[in-house]
């Protein structure tokens, strides 16, 4: 078994966002997934993480639980957590699930959101374009992800916030094939953000349509 760097180590991606303990262990374990350097298949013990991250191994095991609840990984007994393969199939299903969930969405807040809404909203499609430029695939996939909750929190319902925010973490676990990410990648995707919101601006519903469904393709 591989022990994941410590918060403070090399190659830790960055510190915690959380004030308590499993707060901080769930979002550097989340980070570590994004950035391929917990592998699929490999299976991971709560003490031995514990052990890299200077704390006991109950907030581990508890972080690793939340993980298990959302598909990132599997309960081993006696062995502690595998981390889940993720096959191309599993990301299309996903990529449709949240076009059948968002595209709609979208629509409606092209029609209903005043153009001058939209202008506060180019911050976070930016935070996602300076991440993709230097190829931080863990920052990357958190700023997309604040980008879409951000957006869909303009149609006031919480429960579609949170179940489309399940689906688009679920969709950021690494493949079980390991396949490396291309800076390119994410530039292209980014630049998406920046012409989703222009067409928003210009409620160009067509436009709308066609860049939110090319964007849940599994290509990061």
């Amino acid at each position: 078994m591989e022990p994941l760097p410590s918060c403070g180590a090399p190659g830790a991606r960055r510190s915690p966002r959380r004030h308590s303990v499993r707060g901080q262990i769930l979002d550097a374990l989340r980070d570590a997934l994004a950035g391929g350097e917990l592998t699929p298949g490999e299976v991971y013990s709560a003490p031995v993480l514990a052990e890299r991250f200077g704390v006991s191994p109950t907030p581990v095991r508890e972080a690793m639980q939340q993980l298990a609840g959302e598909g990132a990984v599997e309960v081993v007994p006696n062995r502690g957590f595998r981390v889940a393969r993720r096959s191309e199939r599993e990301l299309a299903e996903l990529a449709e699930v949240r076009a059948l969930l968002e595209v709609p969405v979208m629509l409606s807040l092209a029609e209903a959101v005043a153009p001058e809404r939209w202008a506060g909203l180019r911050p976070f499609a930016e935070a996602t374009a300076a991440a993709a430029v230097r190829g931080d695939r863990a920052a990357y996939l958190e700023s997309d992800r604040t980008f879409h909750q951000t957006v869909l929190g303009l149609a006031g319902n919480q429960q579609l916030v949170i179940v489309a925010d399940d689906l688009h973490r679920r969709a950021q676990w690494p493949l079980a094939c390991g396949r490396a990410t291309r800076t390119a990648d994410l530039v292209a995707d980014a630049e998406e953000h920046m012409a989703l919101l222009d067409a928003l601006v210009a409620r160009d519903l067509d436009t709308v349509e066609f860049l939110t469904r090319a964007h849940f393709a599994p290509t990061v």
